[in-house]
């Protein structure tokens, strides 16, 4: 099993959906990411948390086995955000954002973390992406994730990053605002050109597109009785495909499409609580049988 590194950011979140709220939540890209990945790989952390976060995550993310040595403990508050979701769960309604410890974050990558074979960048400013890749020595795998604020804010320092990753995982909005293309075929098109040769576009309660080559992936969405909170699914999603690819080490084409799945399946437990709830309870059955359910949901016969 290779060892995966993410960095990115842990956070405490408050969070509104038509089926209830949360205050207080821990949430954060890397925290997501980490728990789900955690599943299939031995995972590497770096982020930057104040005195305020709560000490249980960080004995639950030690008891899955994830390596916190690469956390920096600060004497500010956690990174916060505060949102609100409608009936269309696709899409959230930012109503605070404080970044408190966070807008100092340098990531400083553990010399014993510079060996890692696969790299996850999760979504922070592409300078501070491109610094991590900087530091890290040879990776055999790397993708990373953005948002439309860096696509908007500091496109040429995320162009710089995109041309050194080997994917990159983004939903379908900032898929077409990055490539200025409406059609989300030819948006992937655009997106491999700069650089990933691997793009991956999340779509929500609708699956996920794997772009390739020439070939094009599209896994099925799972239609869920209970979804309370998809926030960090797409972070969730990550951490399942990337801890995948880092379990096996194959990144054929099959491969990823298997990863995608596994990523599905892990985003699918995610949004059944608020934060990181079921995955506490997950086991690794429960994972394998949910990818069976996604097998069957998208098979059929070719004629």
């Amino acid at each position: 099993m290779s060892n995966l590194l993410v960095v990115g950011s842990m956070a405490i979140d408050s969070v509104k959906t038509p089926f209830g709220e949360r205050e207080e939540a821990v949430g954060g890209s890397a925290t997501y990411f980490s728990i789900s990945a955690s599943f299939f790989a031995r995972i590497r952390l770096v982020a930057v948390i104040g005195r305020d976060f709560p000490e249980d995550t960080l004995n639950f993310l030690g008891e899955r086995g994830v390596d916190l040595a690469g956390i920096e403990r600060s004497h500010g508050e956690t990174f916060r955000w505060k949102g609100e979701y409608g009936f269309d769960l696709n899409t959230a309604r930012t109503l605070e954002t404080r970044l408190n410890v966070f807008q100092a974050f340098r990531p400083q990558v553990p010399p014993a973390y510079q060996e890692s074979e696969y790299l996850f960048l999760a979504n922070i400013d592409p300078e501070l992406q491109a610094s991590v890749l900087d530091q890290v020595k040879s990776p055999r795998f790397t993708a990373c994730d953005t948002m439309n604020f860096w696509i908007e804010g500091k496109r040429q320092e995320l162009l710089e990053t995109l041309r050194r990753v080997d994917a990159v995982v983004i939903n379908e909005a900032e898929a077409r605002e990055l490539a200025g293309e409406s059609n989300i075929v030819r948006a992937a098109r655009k997106v491999m050109a700069m650089g990933p040769k691997t793009v991956v576009i999340k779509r929500g309660e609708y699956g996920a597109l794997l772009f390739q080559n020439d070939t094009i992936f599209s896994a099925p969405g799972l239609p869920l009785e209970n979804i309370y909170d998809p926030t960090g699914a797409g972070d969730t999603f990550a951490g399942g495909l990337m801890g995948y690819l880092a379990s096996t080490g194959d990144l054929s084409h099959a491969g990823f499409r298997r990863a995608v799945i596994y990523g599905s399946v892990m985003a699918s437990f995610n949004v059944e609580s608020f934060s990181y709830d079921r995955m506490r309870s997950l086991t690794a059955a429960e994972v394998h049988s949910r990818y069976g359910q996604f097998s069957d949901l998208a098979h059929f016969e070719r004629l």
